[in-house]
């Protein structure tokens, strides 16, 4: 049996397992012969005190066999106390030698030839396998050997009887050379003891350090080191097992994508190492509202992923709920006491899917459409939200190669003086025409933004913009459009930005006075400092700044104090409403204007009235379907021919 534990621990456990194992076949040739010396040989003075002899040995024979019996079957299983095992056995070693003592010197002296030398043969024999079977205890198997023969062979030597002492002083020399015999085995017996459990003991330093490590390795292969849930990886594979069953049991599976609101402003105004130990909070919360049939995921930053196995539409939601208000349970550490929410976003299977990535994306998407509609609760996927990412896949890989296969085209809405109405610029807006549809631009200009895709649409805007602002100067001498570009925020964000519109400019000879650049109030929500300095550097260049839908988007009031802006652009909404609240708007942005020195134009002018109105308010310039709806670039040209002809 082998045995891992420290060494001094097993010594006397191993010494027991040596001289117990050899325990029966020893007592079963004690007990044979004892028998055979007692009933074999018939000594009339004494026959009556052999069986009494022989029975007390029986006796003895037998406690000794109950003790290995409880040794084998009871003790030998569990951890025991070697040390008392090894006293028990040497004690009825001992006492069994000394029987054997007492027989020899008391039959001895009745003893015919024969049969005195069958004790001694026997006895020899018993303490020449005392040398070998009681090595585990040195001084058992030394005494032992001497006991057998010792006492005996003495008194044969001084009998005065030349065969006896002939035996006796054989007896002795056997005794002395089988107590030297027991003494080297018992020796290389403790060592190889020893030596058996130092190696038991470095292998199990070995296998403790083995499986430390591969316990790390686990750790790193397949738990998030911040919150100690499944990575993307291990949550994959045991995802694909489960919907794997989930198949042949028959049952569904949900997958609750959880998403943390308010996480980023932890991690932007509180630092890093507090939005650490919200997700650690946030791990713990879910763990403990998770058993067997959950597996938790850490998808990265701040989501979540939970597969709940069993589970169908209405238990997902309910769970989903649970999720939401745990959660939202306040987070106090320190000086901090923090309130976040959590959106979650559900997909089953196999009603929408039976493949583990499609599984999670529906989740994220339904999660994503939630947060956006009404964050801090749960969707779950469905058909209208599976049409919409069709949609969407189709339109982002089309408009991907909308410019190689010239679906994309420039149109151009003119912009007028309020009091003469003649075209002072034109905005360019794009159009893109896919598959025979008109796809609207406030549906694919957001794919662009989120795909990566609209630095290189812009960039194609700017250029073919700049070119046909060039051709209109060379085309009519009386007017002198200028043109308005629409920039992204990501556009502005690209360190190259300041370089495009320069080759832009370069490429068309186009002053850079006729070309104005219009922003959005949004673009100053994030990054401020780095949107503003590139602003500068483009009127550095002598290109204009307008600031489009002014008063619907970010800090209306910060931008007009931080940005010399040229012209404010009045969002359509407000125009619409000049009968009502807009034009109490309107006036109190024009004279914010005044004083600023900004022009201001407005959109979505659609009536005499309303064009009417505006003039009057002293706004400078309109713009809308009054005076013309967007004209192709080959349109462009007649518009202004007939202008010129008025």
């Amino acid at each position: 049996m082998l045995r891992t534990s420290p060494v001094k621990n097993v010594f006397h456990e191993d010494a027991a397992e040596l001289l117990y194992g050899n325990a029966k076949s020893g007592i079963l040739v004690t007990l044979l012969a004892s028998s055979l010396l007692v009933f074999g040989f018939n000594t009339p003075e004494i026959q009556t005190q052999k069986f009494i002899w022989w029975i007390v040995m029986a006796v003895l024979i037998l406690i000794r066999i109950v003790d290995v019996y409880y040794w084998y079957n009871e003790e030998k299983d569990e951890y025991y106390d070697g040390k008392k095992a090894i006293s028990r056995f040497v004690t009825g070693t001992l006492v069994t030698s000394f029987m054997w003592c007492i027989y020899c010197l008391y039959v001895a002296q009745y003893a015919t030839s024969v049969e005195l030398a069958s004790m001694i043969i026997i006895v020899s024999a018993f303490a020449g396998g005392a040398a070998t079977v009681l090595t585990a205890s040195k001084v058992t198997a030394i005494c032992y050997a001497f006991m057998m023969l010792g006492p005996f062979s003495l008194l044969l030597v001084f009998s005065g009887e030349q065969y006896k002492l002939i035996l006796g002083l054989l007896g002795l020399a056997f005794s002395f050379v089988m107590m030297i015999t027991a003494k080297k085995s018992a020796d290389f017996t403790s060592n190889a003891i020893l030596l058996k459990n130092e190696n038991a003991q470095l292998v199990n330093k070995m296998e403790q350090e083995v499986a430390r490590r591969t316990e790390k390795i686990y750790q790193l292969s397949n738990l998030d080191p911040l919150t100690g849930l499944f990575n993307r990886s291990a949550f994959m594979h045991h995802l694909e097992q489960q919907l794997a069953l989930s198949v042949e049991n028959n049952t569904s599976i949900a997958l609750l994508f959880i998403d943390l609101d308010g996480f980023k402003k932890v991690n932007d105004s509180l630092g890093h190492e507090t939005g650490d130990k919200v997700l650690k909070i946030s791990a713990q919360r879910l763990e403990k509202l998770s058993d067997d049939q959950h597996l938790l995921c850490r998808w990265g930053g701040d989501e979540f992923l939970i597969a709940f196995m069993g589970a169908e539409q209405a238990s997902a939601i309910t769970y989903a709920t649970s999720v939401i208000n745990e959660i939202s349970k306040s987070y106090e550490f320190e000086n901090n006491k923090l309130i976040l929410g959590a959106t979650v976003g559900i997909a089953i299977a196999p009603l929408h899917t039976t493949k583990s990535h499609e599984l999670i994306q529906l989740a994220d998407t339904a999660m994503y459409f939630q947060k956006k509609n009404s964050p801090n609760s749960v969707g779950l996927f469905n058909t209208e939200i599976g049409q919409r990412i069709f949609r969407e896949n189709q339109l982002k890989v089309g408009l991907a190669q909308a410019i190689e296969a010239q679906q994309l085209r420039m149109v151009y809405q003119p912009i007028v003086d309020s009091s003469s109405h003649q075209v002072i610029a034109f905005e360019a807006l794009l159009r893109w025409n896919f598959n025979g549809e008109n796809i609207p631009p406030d549906e694919f200009i957001p794919l662009a933004e989120q795909f990566g895709l609209i630095n290189d649409i812009g960039t194609w805007v700017l250029q073919q913009s700049c070119i046909a602002a060039a051709k209109w100067l060379q085309f009519n001498t009386d007017y002198q459009p200028s043109v308005s570009v629409n920039v992204s925020v990501l556009q502005l964000h690209d360190d190259d930005f300041i370089d495009i519109v320069g080759s832009a400019l370069a490429t068309a000879k186009l002053d850079a006075k006729r070309l104005t650049i219009e922003i959005t109030e949004s673009i100053f929500s994030n990054e401020k400092e780095k949107i503003l300095k590139c602003i500068k550097s483009l009127q550095m260049m002598g290109i204009k700044v307008s600031i489009d839908d002014f008063g619907t988007e970010y800090s209306s009031l910060s931008v007009i104090q931080d940005l010399a802006a040229n012209t404010i652009k009045i969002d359509r909404s407000f125009v619409s409403m000049l009968d009502t609240s807009g034009m109490a708007i309107i006036e109190a942005v024009k004279q914010m204007a005044v004083k600023l020195d900004y022009a201001v134009i407005a959109e979505g002018v659609e009536t005499k009235e309303q064009a009417d109105q505006l003039s009057a308010l002293g706004i400078e310039m309109l713009q809308g379907y009054y005076f013309a709806k967007p004209l192709e670039q080959s349109s462009v040209e007649d518009y202004l021919e007939h202008k010129s002809s008025l």
